[in-house]
């Protein structure tokens, strides 16, 4: 299963080790998914993190960032593309490079502006909040 993480996932798991969004490392970590996200995710991630928790970096980039595979981004074609679909310009670079990417899941936690896509299946890829994702993953897993 490929997941591709948009940096809210990122900045979670990054200030809450034990919480729910780092548990997408541990089923990375027992061979369950891929873990995906764009420059475009790390660099937000990266600049809110320095903003807000600036001791987390150290964290992220140690622990976290090494389980990530990082995705070309989109073409500008895919991003307007997303654009007509109703995202604002910060959000659909994202959903343009899940798409892309041919990521399973795009896992977000920006009610704002990806809620009217949640459960759908758009281009190939299915957007879904993290609890959905952790869902999907545990159905996917023996244990």
């Amino acid at each position: 299963m490929q997941l591709f993480l948009d940096a809210n996932i990122l900045f979670s798991a990054a200030i809450s080790p034990k919480g729910r969004c780092q548990s997408f490392w541990d089923f990375a970590e027992q061979g369950y998914c891929n873990l995906l996200t764009s420059p475009h995710a790390l660099l937000e991630t990266e600049r809110n993190l320095l903003a807000k928790y600036p001791n987390q970096l150290d964290y992220f980039n140690t622990n976290l960032r090494p389980f990530l595979t990082v995705v070309k981004e989109a073409s500008a074609t895919r991003i307007k593309w997303a654009i007509v679909l109703g995202l604002p310009l910060k959000d659909a670079p994202i959903l343009a490079t899940a798409v892309e990417s041919q990521a399973d899941f795009l896992v977000t936690e920006d009610r704002q502006h990806f809620t009217f896509l949640y459960g759908k299946k758009i281009e190939g890829i299915v957007i879904v909040d993290p609890a959905t994702a952790i869902t999907l993953l545990l159905s996917s897993s023996p244990h």
